[in-house]
Formats: structure tokens, C-alpha cells, sequence
């Protein structure tokens, strides 16, 4: 055997060698970064389990659940990411060239894709400031419903005529939630100028006492029926003002059963429910001199 033939017989087998052995590493990073995301996913699930278990609301479960997701993408993401650059490296590819094209990549697709990030950070502080809960009735924007589904993408309403509305979290501004420990049923009845305004209090009062007592509506008040007093004067009517503490989501029931029994209590108490009017003077003729 010639010396150039035993030369390029060990060469071969350093190449050989050093192809086993960058494979082998490269299984190894491959076999590090599936255990690293096993390992910190199931410690997130862990993590989040024990602290649902020290949770009563059910609305705070599945809002950490909703969050235990989001972690687990994102530790998945990050893991594999990095796994990746040390694999290329491996094999021999330079990593700066690529890190250079995605970040342009990167910003290309941020700008084209800001308002779908901005609804993903939006939801995810939403989340984690409990602002919304999955059976609230709240209004966002020209937008108001019930809230059937909240994501970290969108929340998902269905109003009073059964129409659903998708809002993405991007484009709220403001959370008014109408169902968060207790809701104010607020009362504005009209009576004539004519009025005693004391006795239409007194009726006002005493018709609330009965509401209170009933055993279908008096577990839904929490507290007596609050007089405002004479709110303002309309064209053709004094507005009396005063409102219900009550239950969340009872404020509508409350305030029409109200409405149905003070009207029969005006009618028994002789009180005017007025409507709009108006009254014609005729001028005089201008006396005709001679």
C-alpha cells in the first residue's frame, strides 16, 4: 500500500469520526432542548395546578389556565429557537447571516403586524388584571353584551337580541363591566306639576318596601330603596330619582317589576303619570278704530 493511499485512508476516517461525533452532538441538543421544554412545561402545569387549587372562583382557574398555556407556548418557542441556532452552528452554518435576515424579516412583519401583537399584549394584561370575567356584561366601545369567550386575541359578546360581536382586544380603550359585585338599578319616574312630591315619595317608598318583601325579588336587593330626590324638571313632568342596590346582572329585573307595581300604586294613590302637552292661547282680535 502506497503512502498516499494510507494518507487518504485515515483522512477518511477523520472525516468519518468527525461526522459521527457532529452528529452525536447534534442529537444530544436536539435530546437537551426536548427534555429542557418537557421539564419547564411540566413545572409550569404544576406551578398552575397548585395554584388553582387554592382558588374558589372559577373564573380565576381558567384565567390562570389561559396564562399556564401562554407559558408553555412561549418556553416551547424560545427552546426550540435557541436549539435551532446551536444545530446550524453545528453543522456548520453561519448563524449571523440568518440572525441578520430575521431580524429584518422580523421588523418587516412587526410593522405589518402591529395592531395583531398589540391585541395579544392588550388580552394578556387584561388577564392579569381580572378586568373581565366569561359571563360579565360589559360595554366596550359602541359595543355591549355578555361576554361569552375572552382570549388573548379577542373577546366575544353576544348582546340583548342575540347578535355576537367580536372585539379585538387591541381596540379596547375602556372596560365598563356592568356585573362586578354589585350593580345599581337607578329609578327616574315622572309626575305632574301638580304633584304633592312628598306623598309621590311616600308611594315611591312604600312600593319599594313591598318589591323588598317579595320572595321572587327581595333576595335580589341588598339594601332599602335610596331617594335621591327631584332629579330635574321636564316640559311636562317633575323626575324623581332613586335606585336599588342590588345583585349583578339584577338591575334590569329589579327596576322593571319596579316600574310595573309603582305604576299601579300611582293610579291607586291618584297620582298623574304626565304626558306631553301643550296648551293653545288665542289671541285677542286688535280692535278695528274708525
Amino acid at each position: 500500500m502506497s503512502g498516499m493511499d494510507l494518507t487518504s485512508g485515515l483522512d477518511g476516517l477523520f472525516q468519518a469520526q468527525a461526522w459521527w461525533a457532529s452528529a452525536a452532538r447534534v442529537a444530544g441538543i436536539v435530546l437537551v432542548a426536548w427534555i429542557l421544554t418537557l421539564v419547564l412545561q411540566r413545572g409550569i402545569r404544576r406551578v398552575r395546578e397548585r395554584v388553582a387549587s387554592r382558588l374558589d372562583d372559577r373564573e380565576a382557574v381558567l384565567r390562570a389556565a389561559t396564562l399556564g398555556r401562554v407559558l408553555r407556548y412561549v418556553v416551547a418557542v424560545v427552546v426550540t429557537l435557541v436549539a435551532g441556532m446551536l444545530v446550524l452552528a453545528e453543522l456548520g452554518v453561519s448563524v449571523a447571516p440568518i440572525l441578520g435576515a430575521a431580524g429584518v424579516v422580523g421588523l418587516a412583519v412587526g410593522f405589518g403586524a402591529q395592531s395583531l401583537v398589540k391585541d395579544y399584549f392588550t388580552g394578556l394584561f387584561i388577564l392579569l388584571e381580572d378586568q373581565i370575567h366569561q359571563g360579565d356584561v360589559i360595554r366596550v366601545g359602541n359595543h355591549a353584551g355578555m361576554v361569552e369567550e375572552m382570549t388573548l386575541r379577542y373577546v366575544r359578546l353576544r348582546d340583548y337580541d342575540g347578535n355576537v360581536h367580536f372585539v379585538p382586544n387591541g381596540q379596547i380603550d375602556a372596560v365598563v363591566n356592568l356585573s362586578r359585585g354589585f350593580a345599581q338599578a337607578v329609578i327616574d319616574v315622572g309626575v305632574a306639576y301638580g304633584t304633592d312630591l312628598d306623598h309621590a315619595i311616600a308611594v315611591m317608598r312604600r312600593c319599594a318596601a313591598k318589591l323588598a318583601a317579595d320572595e321572587v325579588f327581595g333576595p335580589k336587593i341588598l339594601n332599602e330603596f335610596e331617594v335621591a330626590g327631584v332629579e330635574r324638571w321636564d316640559d311636562s313632568a317633575v323626575i324623581l330619582r332613586g335606585r336599588f342596590k342590588v345583585a349583578p346582572l339584577e338591575q334590569w329585573s329589579v327596576r322593571r317589576e319596579f316600574l310595573r307595581r309603582l305604576k299601579a300604586e300611582f293610579d291607586a294613590g291618584g297620582i298623574e303619570i304626565p304626558f306631553p302637552q301643550m296648551t293653545l292661547h288665542r289671541a285677542r282680535p286688535l280692535a278695528v278704530q274708525r
